[in-house]
């Protein structure tokens, strides 16, 4: 497709499409067309798109969730990327992620290890290396924030009590809820994740900051501690 957007017929082009019957009509390559705004000598932008969505054809993410596995060097390799176009494209995606878990913040209970999940999945279920973060409550329950305490292979020679409980005193946090990620996919913990669970469990114990859970993410699935009985007893 050698012609510029301008001179496909109207009802072709993405971007008035978009204007006159909303974005949801539109496919992944146009939306990534209007996205990307222009090609380059010879390669329009919706063709640009096809190329790019192209590249994750046949990998474990194909289309456009195969846009977040992909690095800015990746995408500079299509001709027309650069890095601005690059830039932009993994901060699109970055936003994506956002968006999903502003979605999910209004019904986040912790009590339920669903809403967690939700709150969490879209952020990490496309992640390549395990994370850590653990969510700090006060004495009801009330979300004062969370932190990254690793990134990387979760290890219980690693990760320590003191990490946890220091992110916990500094916001006067009364109980404590770790989430982490698999990225393989399947959230069945592994014996290291529960020998963390039980020693941050027993160590909160004697300072007096409670683990409520740890909920394990994998690719659209999850596994709570809590839910499946997997908690340290009292």
């Amino acid at each position: 497709m050698k012609q510029t957007i301008r001179e496909l017929p109207e009802s072709s082009r993405p971007y008035e499409k978009c204007l006159q019957w909303g974005p949801s009509v539109l496919s992944d390559s146009e939306l990534l067309a209007v996205i990307l705004r222009s090609g380059v000598q010879g390669c329009n932008s919706l063709v640009l798109a096809n190329q790019i969505l192209s590249l994750t054809k046949d990998t474990s993410y194909p289309g456009l969730l195969g846009l977040l596995h992909m690095s800015i060097p990746d995408l500079m390799k299509v001709n027309g990327i650069g890095k601005v176009k690059a830039v932009q494209l993994k901060c699109i995606g970055e936003l994506s992620k956002r968006m999903a878990s502003a979605v999910a913040r209004p019904r986040l209970s912790f009590n339920e290890p669903i809403t967690i999940a939700k709150y969490y999945m879209e952020r990490l279920r496309h992640e390549e290396q395990e994370i850590l973060i653990v969510m700090l409550l006060d004495g009801k329950n009330h979300f004062l924030g969370e932190q990254m305490l690793s990134r990387g292979t979760v290890n219980s020679t690693l990760i320590t009590p003191r990490e946890v409980f220091m992110e916990a005193l500094k916001f006067h946090a009364v109980s404590v809820i770790l989430v982490h990620n698999h990225p393989s996919g399947d959230p069945t913990p592994s014996e290291c994740d529960k020998k963390i669970t039980e020693r941050i469990y027993r160590s909160g114990e004697i300072l007096g900051v409670k683990l409520l859970d740890h909920v394990v993410i994998g690719d659209q699935r999850y596994i709570s501690f809590k839910e499946q009985g997997m908690m340290p007893e009292e």
